[in-house]
């Protein structure tokens, strides 16, 4: 994917940052969106979550958001010895 435009933005002391308005133009970066964060060795990367399928979307949840769904007995004694 080629580089489009390159904006700077601060780091608020909550961790916050504002997208600059002229790349909010972008699609799926509208008010009220949800983005994904995604996290590699060297960069960090916003990107609308209607980009990624279900399969890709399971990838980026965390195992603390994955766990409401994974928290019984039966379960763990299921999946113990994988």
């Amino acid at each position: 994917m080629a580089l489009i435009e390159m904006k700077t933005a601060k780091i608020t002391e909550k961790g916050q940052i504002a997208i600059p308005k002229d790349m909010l133009a972008f699609e799926g970066f509208e008010e009220g969106k949800k983005i994904v964060i995604l996290a590699f060795e060297d960069r960090v990367e916003l990107r609308p979550l209607k980009q990624f399928n279900d399969r890709m979307f399971a990838a980026v949840m965390s195992e603390k958001i994955l766990s409401k769904d994974w928290l019984s007995k039966e379960d763990e004694k299921a999946w113990k010895d994988l």
